[in-house]
């Protein structure tokens, strides 16, 4: 947790003086989520992740060395500098891939784990997306499919209380997102993502249940990030005193 910190840390200020090109998503106040998350994997198991999805990749393992170098556009990174920022990937950690389309990563990992399912594989496919991932249909696309064939796959919502600039209650008509696992009949369970023990159990908890067949689960993180939403972004739009008291 604390290496994600640090690194986010030195993103921005290498962003604000202008060493990094394109646009940059920091994590810094979720690190218990990808860290609890990611600790209850086994090898052979995937994940899939979103723009903000640093803290991800290096709790899978990637050095911090070749994610800056991929930040920075190096043929040291690792997509070989090409794919920057939003696209962090190493299969051999089964980091399978960042993605920067909203929702884009669910069906992905649904996939994955309907290819594990096939090959009869005791693997488990994780997806990390924001609050605001899911109001996109390839949300509830993926969950009713991943229900419907008992995919061993665990939806795990990242909710810091903000899609972009818009609070979640802005757009969103409840305040619980677990409890969209309703309709699908899967189980919903709303996490302290601010407590990197209970992530674990609970994300361990849920790979276990997909593990033995059982079908998929949603996790609902509930956490914040301190930082905007992407590059030099203020974060205006906060309430006064809402990010000290986080």
């Amino acid at each position: 947790m604390l290496l994600i910190r640090d690194f986010e840390d030195t993103v921005q200020r290498m962003f604000l003086a202008g060493r990094i090109e394109g646009t940059t998503h920091l994590c810094q106040g979720q690190e218990a989520v990808s860290v609890g998350a990611v600790a209850a994997m086994a090898p052979g198991d995937v994940q899939t992740n979103t723009y903000r999805g640093h803290g991800e990749a290096l709790a899978l393992g990637m050095s911090a060395d070749e994610a800056m170098a991929e930040l920075l556009g190096r043929a040291t990174g690792g997509s070989k500098g090409l794919g920057g920022s939003m696209h962090l990937i190493e299969r051999a950690n089964g980091n399978i891939g960042a993605n920067a389309i909203v929702g884009a990563g669910a069906p992905i990992a649904v996939g994955a784990g309907m290819a594990f399912k096939l090959r009869q594989e005791p693997h488990v496919a994780l997806t990390f997306m924001g609050d605001g991932a899911t109001n996109i249909g390839t949300f509830h696309e993926s969950l009713n499919m991943a229900a419907v064939w008992s995919v061993p796959v665990v939806f795990i919502i990242t909710n810091n209380l903000y899609g972009e600039y818009s609070p979640v209650r802005m757009t969103t008509p409840i305040d619980d997102l677990a409890r969209r696992a309703d309709p699908h009949g899967m189980p919903g369970v709303v996490v302290d993502g601010q407590d990197v023990e209970a992530v674990f159990a609970a994300t361990s908890q849920a790979v276990a249940r997909a593990r033995a067949g059982e079908g998929p689960s949603l996790l609902e993180m509930k956490t914040y990030r301190y930082r905007g939403h992407s590059r030099s972004d203020p974060a205006k739009y906060r309430k006064e005193g809402e990010l000290a008291a986080w």
